[in-house]
């Protein structure tokens, strides 16, 4: 990732501190989706292909905590 995307937590996000971010808009315009822990924001990010990023999305929806 050459610009800095811009990133975002869940709206489902309590802000207990277990968050991660992720990166629509490079998702949408790179076909990646950025992920990273929100607790260390200069860490490394993770990339997923759109299509693993939904797979994991619909599975975490089924998940009961």
């Amino acid at each position: 990732m050459t610009e800095s995307p811009r990133w975002v937590k869940s709206s489902y996000s309590e802000n207990g501190g277990q968050c991660i971010e992720w990166a629509p808009e490079h998702a949408a315009t790179h076909g990646v989706v950025p992920v990273r822990d929100s607790k260390d924001p200069n860490g490394p990010a993770l990339a997923f292909s759109v299509s693993e990023w939904s797979h994991f999305v619909e599975y975490a929806k089924g998940q009961s905590i």
